[in-house]
Order: structure tokens, then C-alpha cells, then sequence
């Protein structure tokens, strides 16, 4: 499992060597950066939807709650930051640990919880959340599996505090977008499936 993660990273960092995809992946990297765009994005929503102020203030909670927990699992595994021979990282990290990805638990976080308190948050977020996922790998710092295991941990920190966010009406709500952030490529399996392509392409073009 450890070479298949280190191939699809490798894969996916090479994406990275076109200066374009490059930029958007290190722009995208530094907004996540301790979930910042997703707090922001949540106190915007508290001032500007007076109907639902509390729920977007406590679904902000949930994101930063989930980042939290990343935090503690990452000082509990102490998995290494990937080091790839051939490329070099396009970003710095602010920690030398790997898994899971507090970048991808606050990014799912935020797809369900504000993706359950307006539909325009429930179409624009999740594929935010999902491009962000996959920059960290272009930019090289997390595993295919720390990307995957962030999402898990912020859609579950989320749908768990969904009846605390919005009360249970809502709540059934965060429950739908939690399954499809689990269900649907952009946020959990976008990194593994892009990856994998990526990476039987190579393999093709290896064997051709």
C-alpha cells in the first residue's frame, strides 16, 4: 500500500510541473492554510445571512474543530512528510507531519456543514473543498491516504455536530451532503481516482 501511495503522489506531482497548475495548487495551499478560506467564508456567511447567523458561527466551530483534530491525530501517527528524489515540494508546510490532512478535514468539513445552511454554498463549496484536496498533492506534502483519511475525519466531525449547527431539520440536511461528500469524487476520492489515472497513463506511456 506504502508503494501504490507513493506512486500516485508521484503521479500527481508531476501535475505540478506545468507553471499553471502549479500557481492554482500553491494558491489554493496557502488559502487552506489552518483552515483560514473556510473560517473566513463561514464568518461571511454569519454576517450577511442574518436567518441562520448562529448555525454558520457554530459551522464554523465544526471547521475549526475538525482542523483541531486533524492536529492531535498528526501528533498521535507521526507519519513523515512524503520526500519525492525527482521533485521537490512546491509549498512549505508549518509541520513536518503527514496524516492525515488538516487542509482535506477542514475542506470537507466546510462542504458539509455549509453546504447543509444554503443551496449556493451546497453547489460552490464542495468543489472547492475537492480542488483544494487534490492540491496538496500536486504540491507534494501529503500521501494519497492522508488525503483521503482528512476528508473522513472532517465529514464525520461535521455530520456529527450537524443537530448542534442547525437543530434536526438542517440536520438531516448536513446527513445528505456528508454522504454525498463520501460518495462523489470531488472530495473523497478525487485525490486516489485523478491519481490513478494519472498514474496508468504513465504506466502506458512506460510501456509503450
Amino acid at each position: 500500500m506504502r508503494e501504490v501511495d507513493r506512486r500516485l503522489l508521484s503521479a500527481m506531482r508531476d501535475c505540478g510541473t506545468d507553471q499553471r497548475v502549479a500557481a492554482a495548487a500553491r494558491g489554493l495551499s496557502w488559502c487552506g492554510e489552518h483552515g483560514a478560506v473556510w473560517i473566513a467564508a463561514g464568518l461571511v456567511g454569519a454576517g450577511a445571512d442574518h436567518e441562520r447567523r448562529r448555525a454558520w458561527l457554530r459551522g464554523t466551530a465544526l471547521v475549526g474543530a475538525a482542523h483541531l483534530a486533524s492536529m492531535a491525530v498528526k501528533l498521535a501517527v507521526r507519519r513523515a512528510r512524503p520526500q519525492l528524489a525527482a521533485l521537490r515540494p512546491l509549498v512549505s508546510t508549518a509541520g513536518r507531519h503527514s496524516f492525515p490532512s488538516s487542509h482535506a478535514a477542514s475542506a470537507a468539513a466546510a462542504a458539509v456543514a455549509f453546504g447543509a445552511l444554503r443551496p449556493a454554498a451546497r453547489h460552490l463549496v464542495p468543489p472547492l473543498a475537492a480542488a483544494m484536496c487534490v492540491s496538496r498533492l500536486v504540491v507534494g506534502v501529503h500521501y494519497p491516504t492522508d488525503v483521503v483519511a482528512g476528508v473522513l475525519l472532517g465529514g464525520i466531525t461535521a455530520g456529527l455536530g450537524a443537530a448542534w449547527m442547525t437543530g434536526p431539520v438542517i440536520a438531516s440536511t448536513a446527513s445528505r451532503a456528508a454522504a454525498t461528500v463520501f460518495a462523489a469524487p470531488p472530495a473523497a476520492t478525487a485525490p486516489v481516482g485523478v491519481a490513478s489515472r494519472a498514474a496508468a497513463t504513465e504506466g502506458g506511456a512506460a510501456h509503450a
